[in-house]
């Protein structure tokens, strides 16, 4: 099968022979239609760790969705033919963070796409309790971005939103775009600091009340302090102090953006004293799922619409190389399959 395959920092080929997954009893084979590119993806890409650590060659993407084409012997639950979507965080059930609900902590945290081979292939073995059926509502495209927007769900039921609580997203890229669209549901304003400019219109038409870019000193001035809720969507070390800078007193400050492991901020702890702060991190997206399938099928949260580009799978070492100069807010790779039925719609 034909795959892409990182095989060390920064170097990332498409093999065209790459053997067929051997499935385990308690998997199924997923012809992949469509696999998210993430901006872990990115990290990995770059030498960093994603949920857990990586170990070249191994074939990226957690973000996919497809059909099963084969299921192991001791699987009942699926059959060839069914369309689903995979969360790729599989947790060993036996640590103290998973037998006290703790899942996304676990010990042993293995993931598609990280520790084993994910979605940047044609096929991919997954154990049959991490795949999701999909409606018929639900696109492949969409079906690939469950899970981010299950990651999005997890940080978000963090959150004690109200109704007369002005909430601020710093970063309007694709995550911050997931999140306006679940906090304007509760929030009574909410604003969000993008620097740019071609993100503005789209932020506005999801429900932004107003969108300020970062180096706007005005803007910055008069919101120092000013939000209830602070989201924090870039993972760089202006953001995050653009974060804290605007958080008032009571306030939520989440800080959902993945940062490098080296990146470190200034924050004043008299600031946390003074003004009750409290400061949540949120990682990947324990048994969040069906949730946002949920939140897919019935529209309350568009994720295909936020696609900026779409990628063959040939293309995929040219635009992880080239990811941040294309200006991308999300790519998804998209397989012959998937292109055959669009092309028939």
């Amino acid at each position: 099968m034909r795959a892409a395959v990182l095989r060390g920092k920064r170097d990332i080929a498409v093999e065209t022979d790459r053997a067929e997954p051997e499935l385990r009893p308690d998997e199924v084979r997923v012809a992949v239609s469509a696999c998210g590119i993430c901006g872990t993806d990115q990290h990995i890409y770059h030498g960093h760790p994603g949920s857990a650590a990586v170990h070249p060659p191994i074939v990226l993407g957690h973000e996919f969705a497809g059909v099963v084409t084969a299921v192991g012997s001791a699987v009942t639950g699926f059959a060839a033919g069914d369309r689903v979507s995979v969360d790729p965080n599989i947790y060993c059930g036996g640590c103290r963070y998973c037998r006290s609900g703790r899942p996304q902590l676990c010990d042993r945290l293995q993931a598609l796409g990280v520790t084993r081979d994910g979605g940047m292939g044609e096929s991919c073995a997954v154990p049959a309790a991490n795949c999701y059926r999909l409606p018929d509502e639900v696109g492949d495209v969409a079906g690939a971005l469950v899970e981010p927007l299950g990651c999005v769900l997890h940080g978000f039921k963090k959150l004690d939103i109200r109704p007369d609580y002005t909430a601020v997203i710093v970063g309007g890229g694709f995550i911050g775009q997931l999140f306006l669209q679940l906090v304007r549901r509760q929030a009574g304003r909410v604003v969000v600091f993008e620097p740019a400019e071609g993100k503005r219109e789209q932020l506005l038409r999801l429900g932004a009340d107003a969108v300020f870019r970062p180096d706007d000193d005005e803007a910055v001035r008069a919101w120092n302090g000013a939000a209830d809720i602070v989201i924090e969507c870039v993972g760089r070390r202006e953001s995050m102090e653009l974060a804290f800078r605007t958080a008032g007193k009571g306030g939520q400050a989440l800080l959902f953006g993945v940062s490098s492991p080296e990146t470190e901020i200034a924050v004043s702890p008299f600031a946390v004293f003074s003004k009750e702060l409290r400061i949540m991190g949120s990682f990947i997206n324990p048994y969040t799922h069906e949730e946002a399938i949920a939140l897919i099928r019935s529209r309350t949260v568009d994720v295909e619409g936020l696609v900026s580009h779409r990628f063959a799978l040939e293309e995929v070492p040219e635009a992880m190389r080239e990811y941040p100069r294309k200006n991308v807010t999300k790519g998804v790779i998209v397989f012959a399959a998937e292109r055959a039925r669009e092309s028939g719609r």
